[in-house]
């Protein structure tokens, strides 16, 4: 008779008599043990295979909108390619497909209506990985971004503002536990934005204050007033005057504080005695402050729009895929910064017509009448005008009786143009070789390492020049610089938790919910316009553009690269629409800076040139609305249906030259009168 073992198909291998070795009592278990041995040999490769194919979700949305797709990135197993299955609770379908051993799948275009579909289950054979995530409302994920603009708007107070968004974003993230939204707030948010060294996070706050520093030295040592008395002598009449004025606005292109301030208060006697009137003055100050700082690639600003910039790249690399997800990953944010400013169509057409008002000595409308009137030796201010209380002179004011010297300034703001741009060039030429061209060399560059050497080089040398010329010692040098650090500390604060909305808003996917609402029927050309549109209310109500551009670039990036399908980037055919967007922003936080009478650039210039804050936003507001008009019409909107940047700029100067022909009433000059010396 055959023994069971003999018949049975299932055995792994075919069973033997054990010999029992003679004499010995524990025979019977050396048998015993010898059979366990071979059955786990046996078995060891069958659940090798096993223990290699488990699969592992690596991305997944931090909080799932109602009915707005998302994507779920599942990555295979070691040894073998996987069937992926991913499925709502009642065991419903969602997604589905292979994924390669060791290799990771993105299944995107999964949504669910309800809560009771969760949590999602993701199978690959026997294994099920479970999904659970907090679920909202799709509008809910606009309530971040838009409670702190309402905020800001109803009680003027920025920081509150945003704590309160982000506390909201929180309160999702944590399952709508108002405790845990509160701790989450601190450690899963501002924490981690203050200390992101990856985005350079760390670097622009570490370089932010050490550049206000530098400018809290150069203040103090004479250096700034040097550099606008070195302008002075071209003001021979009231048209070399204003464009004196102007070129001291250039001048002092590193901070806006600093070329209000310090342009106002110094060129004021020397356009009083020009017949210059302070309406015009105020004008000149503020037209010229905010853009020039916004332009140029080294200033208080450039760091903190990099920065705003790096985490809308984040976030857009997610919303495209394939090449395209790579290129945007791999862009520098300061080579996206560099790349923007062709298309900054209000900075720079406020700038050229504020040299076009001071040359062609032509004004319309309120500004008209209160330059005719200070001409006509009516006063320089209106009859009945409060002008702005003077503030404290200590941010502009050097120290009393040190010489006044241009190169106190000029040398350690060269010293950090310089050095940034030579450490642009070395870090890049080191990551992608010497035969790689300029622009490949800048765009692999370590833009914030660069901005750190720099800022640091430029305080050491506005410290060696202050002691080695005895105009300040040590301690004075110090407290200066303690100073410009104390200046930028309330921006610092700001600027941590707009990047804590930035996260927020990303994780409870704001983008996408407000891509579907605008759906495949919005034009992408007109994105540019709206967004410039929506920046500048936004400036125009909170008054301040920094917290305009902080709510805003962290949202549109990604979602004008979702709106765009998350193609065309790579190979460059929406990219430029991409630049436009993102310098929508910026132009549109300055405009509306500009017509704003609560922002405090604004502020500063009534304050700065002892104007009446109302005639100062009643002269100027006419003017931007104009520039703006332009700018929207040829830039935003032009440029997006093809007209190159070059020709929209030069056709935008063109028209504002013709209004001011026409609608400009020719100011009666004085004559070569003698400059006040302030």
């Amino acid at each position: 008779m055959s023994s069971p073992a003999a018949s049975s198909p299932a055995a792994p291998f075919p069973r033997r008599r054990c010999r029992v070795p003679a004499g010995g009592g524990g025979g019977r278990s050396f048998c015993r043990i010898r059979t366990a041995l071979r059955l786990f040999c046996g078995l060891a490769p069958l659940a090798a295979p096993l223990a290699g194919s488990a699969q592992e979700v690596v991305d997944a949305p931090t909080v799932i909108l109602a009915s707005v797709p998302f994507t779920v990135a599942v990555r295979g197993g070691d040894d073998f390619s996987t069937l992926v299955e991913i499925r709502d609770s009642g065991g419903g379908l969602l997604a589905s497909g292979p994924v390669a051993a060791g290799e990771t799948r993105a299944f995107g275009d999964i949504s669910v209506a309800t809560r009771d579909a969760l949590p999602l289950q993701v199978r690959a054979g026997n294994a099920v990985e479970e999904i659970s995530r907090p679920f909202a409302p799709g509008w809910f994920s606009i309530l971040p971004p838009l409670i702190a603009i309402v905020l800001a708007l109803v009680f003027k107070e920025v920081i509150t503002a945003l704590l309160a968004g982000i506390w909201l974003g929180a309160l999702a993230v944590a399952g709508y536990n108002p405790l845990q939204a509160t701790w989450r707030l601190v450690d899963q948010y501002v924490v981690p934005a203050l200390s992101n060294t990856d985005s350079g996070h760390t670097q622009i706050v570490v370089f932010s204050l050490m550049l206000g520093g530098m400018v809290g030295i150069i203040s103090r040592n004479g250096g700034t007033r040097g550099v606008v008395r070195a302008v002075a002598p071209l003001a021979r009449n009231r048209r070399r005057g204003k464009i004196a004025t102007s070129l001291a606005g250039l001048g002092i292109f590193f901070d806006d504080y600093a070329n209000t301030l310090v342009v106002g208060n110094t060129m004021r006697p020397i356009t009083d005695g020009l017949k210059v009137s302070r309406e015009k003055l105020a004008y000149l100050v503020d037209s010229t402050a905010a853009p020039v700082a916004a332009l140029v690639p080294v200033s208080t600003w450039v760091g903190y729009e990099v920065s705003l910039i790096a985490g809308g790249l984040d976030a857009a690399s997610g919303e495209a895929t394939g090449a395209d997800a790579a290129f945007l990953a791999d862009l520098s944010p300061y080579t996206v910064f560099l790349e923007t400013i062709p298309y900054l169509f209000y900075p720079l057409l406020a700038l050229a017509f504020v040299f076009l008002t001071s040359y062609m000595n032509r004004d319309f409308g309120p500004m008209a009448r209160a330059e005719a009137r200070a001409a006509s030796d009516g006063g320089v201010l209106r009859p009945g005008s409060r002008p702005a209380a003077e503030i404290s002179e200590s941010f502009v004011n050097s120290k009393e009786g040190v010489p006044e010297r241009w190169w106190n300034a000029g040398l350690p703001v060269a010293t950090v143009v310089l050095v940034v741009l030579g450490g642009l060039y070395t870090s890049g030429r080191a990551a992608v070789g010497a035969d790689a061209s300029l622009r490949d060399v800048f765009g692999a560059a370590d833009p914030f390492m660069t901005l750190l050497w720099g800022s640091l080089a430029g305080c050491l040398v506005a410290a060696a020049l202050s002691i080695s010329q005895r105009l300040l010692d040590v301690k004075e040098c110090i407290d200066a610089g303690l100073g410009g650090v104390k200046a930028m500390l309330i921006a610092m604060v700001i600027l941590t938790l707009a990047w804590s909305l930035g996260a927020v808003t990303q994780d409870v996917g704001t983008a996408a919910y407000v891509s579907q609402l605008l759906g495949g029927n919005f034009p992408l050309f007109l994105l540019p316009a709206l967004v410039f549109i929506t920046s500048g209310a936004m400036a125009f109500a909170t008054g301040t553009s920094w917290t305009t551009m902080a709510i805003l670039i962290p949202l549109v990036i990604p979602l004008t690269v979702s709106l765009a399908g998350g193609t065309g980037f790579a190979d460059g055919s929406v990219y430029g629409i991409l630049l436009a967007t993102t310098s929508s922003v910026l132009a549109g936080a300055i405009w509306g800076d500009h017509c704003s009478p609560i922002s405090d650039t604004t502020v500063l210039s009534s304050t700065a040139a002892a104007c009446d804050h109302v005639d100062h936003v009643r002269t100027q507001l006419p003017y931007a609305v104009l520039v703006g008009a332009v700018g929207l019409v040829l830039g935003s909107l032009g440029t997006s249906l093809g007209l190159p940047t070059w020709v929209a700029l030069l056709a935008g100067v063109a028209i504002l030259a013709v209004c001011l022909r026409i609608f400009g009433t020719p100011i009666t000059e004085v004559g070569e009168a003698a400059s006040a010396e302030p």
